[in-house]
């Protein structure tokens, strides 16, 4: 696509790094549920932070949906005060339960034959099929007795998950009656092989922005691996498990094999919010302050609808890289293998750019002193494979990833309300590092 705006090109640094050393991976054990009660009332102000949380509504089921799940030929039915005891129904009813019993029926005719039994006096429903919570059949997921993704003759874990307590989000919006879904989030990267099983469905649309005579960059797996943290295709049997679950991606090609330059920036953000873009990632950046007021006022204007997030960078002694410094979006930073330290490569304020990290996020070891492969993030990779990476680059989509779960679970709140949220959500590690937490950031849109 010819740019529209004149091609300032300020290179952008891949904020990613390389993989560690040879320790394979492990699993984890499965997450502990949260509480199931009292947990989905909702409202969309963000005052509603500084108020108690009001009990749960009285709540009564409605009407028996047949067309859900359920065990085919098989009908429960219920007595009720007054009514036909339901030994007197047919030889054939099977009491399970004080008052309840199963009553087969010929698969297809279930709800036919509920209504004839409901003329008698009882109350029918299926017998319906419920699915395990929270730990998706992806092997790469830990847990759930899965084997993990072979790269190298080993297998690897999303260790990472569970530490930032994705599941347990997953498990609280199964449970609030919600699907785990990600608002629309743009990921302004290099191209995305929309092609990759583990991103079936996911990729909504594809645009390019690059400068004219831009060279497109296929081989990196940059833009690959951004999209699938945010959002690889969940419970389908199939390599690893994105952030959100499910739910909508747009892939933004900003990136070259030169990097990305200002304008093709400043477009794919407007590209993005044009489209309609709740959330966008940007897993980009450049030391220092390079006095890019064109890419600034860009950034400023699309932060009054969509979250934008940013990795801080991959050098310690730099301060945080811009786009994350601008004051709009959401710097993250790395933790390695140690979620009380920064990686070893991760930005963070300094004496002359002290603006602090927003939130970090795993993103491996890199090739810090306690590397190991096993240290690694597992993220997909070009012709449909995966491998092991790390890098602000890596932790920041899982923070995007978050926004969006935020965002559609809560579609009333605006997006400086989700930011401040999304921070707020995160645990206090210590004086450099606010840990993301997904599922606290996600309670904290329904309360």
């Amino acid at each position: 696509m010819r740019s529209i705006l004149p091609a300032l090109t300020l290179p952008l640094l891949l904020a990613a790094c390389g993989g560690g050393g040879s320790t394979p991976g492990g699993s984890t054990p499965p997450p502990t549920p949260p509480p199931t009660t009292s947990i989905c009332p909702q409202t969309t102000r963000l005052a509603a932070q500084t108020t108690a949380v009001p009990e749960a509504a009285a709540w009564t089921p409605g009407a028996a949906d047949w067309s859900q799940p359920h065990v085919p030929g098989r009908i429960l039915v219920s007595s009720v005060p007054g009514g036909p005891k339901l030994s007197t129904l047919t030889a054939q009813a099977q009491e399970i339960l004080p008052g309840v019993a199963i009553i087969s029926a010929p698969v297809g005719q279930e709800s036919t034959v509920a209504a004839t039994l409901r003329a008698q006096g009882v109350t029918t429903q299926p017998d319906f099929l419920y699915q395990p919570l929270a730990i998706p059949n992806d092997p790469g997921v830990p847990g759930g007795g899965h084997t993990g993704v072979s790269i190298g003759g080993a297998r690897y874990f999303q260790t990472y998950l569970t530490r930032i307590k994705a599941p347990e989000a997953w498990e609280f919006l199964q449970q609030c009656g919600k699907t785990p879904q990600g608002a629309l989030t743009a990921i302004l990267d290099s191209k995305v092989e929309a092609t990759h099983g583990d991103l079936a469905g996911r990729i909504s649309q594809q645009v390019s922005v690059l400068d004219q005579g831009a060279v497109s960059d296929t081989r990196s797996g940059h833009g690959t691996a951004s999209a699938g943290l945010v959002g690889a295709t969940t419970n389908n049997n199939l390599g690893v498990a994105g952030v959100t679950w499910s739910g909508p991606l747009l892939a933004v090609e900003v990136l070259g094999t030169g990097g990305g330059s200002t304008s093709a920036l400043a477009q794919g953000l407007r590209a993005s919010v044009d489209r309609g873009a709740q959330v966008i990632n940007m897993s980009l950046g450049l030391a220092g302050d390079p006095g890019d007021k064109i890419l600034f006022q860009a950034l400023t204007d699309v932060a009054k609808t969509a979250v934008l997030v940013a990795s801080a960078g991959n050098t310690a002694i730099d301060g945080v890289y811009f786009p994350a410094s601008h004051p709009d979006v959401i710097a993250v930073g790395a933790v390695g293998s140690n979620d009380t330290q920064l990686a070893c490569y991760s930005a963070r304020p300094n004496a002359t750019r002290p603006r602090p990290l927003d939130l970090a996020a795993p993103g491996g070891t890199g090739s810090c002193p306690d590397a190991t492969n096993a240290g690694q993030l597992l993220t997909l990779a070009p012709g449909n494979q995966y491998t092991l990476s790390a890098g602000t680059s890596f932790s920041a989509p899982l923070v995007a990833g978050t926004a969006a779960l935020m965002r559609a679970a809560n579609p009333g709140l605006t997006a400086t309300e989700i930011r401040t949220r999304l921070i707020a959500s995160s645990r206090a590690i210590n004086a450099d590092i606010r840990l993301l937490d997904v599922d606290s950031a996600v309670r904290s849109v329904l309360k």
